[in-house]
């Protein structure tokens, strides 16, 4: 296969913009490095049962510098789903509208085979259960069929550079779920060497659902002083909002267990 060209594409998990911008910074150690997310060119493949869909998908999606790689789902049958061959990928654009099961041994076979890859789900509607669902699954977006037109080109470069497309509402209920239902544990992270002692201390904080002025007090330091280091950890980790974090958390942690 001939080595395609790629050019950079900026995402700044500072404003949390998903249209390119010239200089993406993240601060580490109080040094400024850019964070360049090789996603032209990247491959995506887009997965459906149905042509039309599939045919949106690459319209949607024409243009925008990604290699695209349509496949045609020829059973929405779990077992079918589980054992089929799937391309090496960056980004899979999942078209859901199978069972849930179904839906799920998909997942769970991309995951499986590219353990790195990023899906985006896209299904005519998502209620909670279906998102909390997918989100547990590993997920990193969710779409309407409604919302292809106008979010799946911002979406993508999102999902692509390490975030997530999850609605405020569906994200802010899962991770109360996460938290505070009945039997889960408290969530750790493999911690990053790039985590200072005072920053890993604030994501243990995080972790347990505490207030920013909750976590100043445990660590009797000020509750600026929190928000500084909740700051720097968002841009290390490359997500935009603490229950962007706590999600990605309770994702690693899946994967780990």
């Amino acid at each position: 296969m001939s080595a395609a060209r790629v050019v950079d594409y900026n995402y700044s998990v500072t404003t949390g913009l998903a249209e390119p911008c010239p200089l993406a910074g993240i601060r580490i150690r109080s040094k400024i490095v850019v964070k360049t997310v090789r996603t032209r060119r990247m491959p995506v493949c887009l997965l459906s049962p149905h042509p039309l869909v599939l045919g949106e998908f690459e319209r949607v999606l024409s243009g925008s510098g990604y290699k695209l790689i349509p496949r045609l789902l020829e059973s929405s049958l779990g077992p079918d789903l589980r054992r089929m061959s799937v391309p090496r990928a960056g980004v899979f654009v999942v078209d859901a509208h199978v069972a849930r099961a179904a839906a799920g041994a998909l997942l769970s076979n991309i995951l499986e085979h590219h353990p790195g890859a990023r899906i985006l789900v896209v299904a005519e509607k998502l209620n909670a259960a279906e998102s909390y669902s997918l989100l547990r699954l590993g997920a990193k977006g969710l779409l309407t069929y409604a919302e292809v037109r106008d979010h799946l080109d911002r979406a993508l470069p999102l999902v692509a550079g390490g975030g997530f497309w999850v609605p405020r509402s569906v994200l802010s209920g899962f991770v109360d779920s996460v938290l505070s239902g009945p039997g889960n544990r408290r969530m750790q992270v493999e911690v990053s060497s790039e985590l200072s002692r005072r920053e890993q201390e604030v994501l243990s904080g995080l972790l347990e659902n505490l207030a920013n002025k909750e976590i100043a007090g445990k660590l009797n330091i000020s509750e600026r002083t929190v928000k500084f280091h909740v700051s720097n950890l968002l841009s290390k980790f490359g997500v935009r909002r603490r229950a962007d974090l706590i999600l990605l958390c309770f994702q690693q942690r899946s994967v780990a267990s």
